[in-house]
């Protein structure tokens, strides 16, 4: 049984973890907790300070990506498609191949629903896997960020989206920022696993930024839940080698040749 088989066999049975990577040395820790790990565009506000995913490049997603794999021995392991890398099937092929050559990983993920629908089908018909991805879609959000299907028009395009990408072949679908009531219409509806970012607990699994969770990114969003205060350790014991150097108590004899 492959990596998505299992993936599959846990709907409606077992919730889905996942989580964000940028780097070996978190991804070998998650890695011994999540189901998949995502090296997500949102690198570029959290890494890069970008002011949206849109400025975040393949060069950046690949190079990271490589990282994230060296920790990584037994996730799914997902990496987005950039903004602007797959604004055709053929461009979009190129990349997600390049993507895959470089990285090992073992999917892409694009956002959108029958806009790119074509494309999806296209690289799911040359054997490179794909995560669906909609909702709130950061590559093409402008202005605030507000969460989806609030409206009828809206709840039935983001409906009608997520049978589309089943039926295209994509594996699973990332919901982020869906009415609750909708996510979980979407969820019963598919024989896909659904994950949900502020999509509500219906959903087969949960994803969230892994520097938000450990407060190294703070975001005052309402679907994020701060598990650690990783600033404040780091701060302490930054503060504490400080201390010795200024001290002279570091380095000691037995840290020296």
């Amino acid at each position: 049984m492959n990596k998505f088989q299992k993936l599959l066999k846990k709907k409606n049975k077992e919730k889905i973890v996942c989580l964000t990577a940028y780097s070996k040395n978190v991804a070998s820790i998650l890695d011994n907790h999540c189901d998949i790990i995502l090296v997500g565009d949102s690198l570029g506000s959290v890494l890069y300070n970008f002011k949206s995913t849109r400025s975040v490049s393949l060069d950046m997603m690949i190079k990271h990506s490589k990282s994230v794999k060296m920790g990584i021995k037994r996730s799914l392991f997902v990496v987005d498609m950039p903004h602007n890398t797959y604004r055709n099937s053929k461009e979009a092929l190129k990349n997600a191949k390049t993507i895959i050559s470089q990285t090992k990983c073992d999917a892409v993920k694009l956002e959108g629903g029958a806009k790119i629908i074509n494309i999806v089908k296209f690289l799911i018909k040359n054997n490179i896997p794909v995560q669906g991805h909609l909702g709130l879609l950061p590559q093409s959000q402008k202005g605030k960020f507000n969460y989806k299907g609030k409206k009828i028009n809206e709840r039935n395009k983001i409906y009608k989206d997520a049978k589309l990408l089943e039926l295209a072949g994509v594996f699973s679908i990332v919901l982020e920022c869906v009415e609750s009531s909708l996510a979980k219409k979407i969820t019963k509806s598919l024989e896909i696993p659904t994950i949900g970012i502020g999509a509500s607990l219906h959903c087969d699994g949960q994803i969230l930024v892994t520097d938000d969770l450990l407060g190294l990114n703070f975001i005052n969003v309402r679907f994020i839940k701060q598990y650690a205060n990783i600033k404040k350790i780091i701060n302490n014991a930054v503060s504490a080698y400080s201390k010795d150097v200024r001290e002279k108590k570091f380095p000691e004899k037995k840290h020296t040749y």
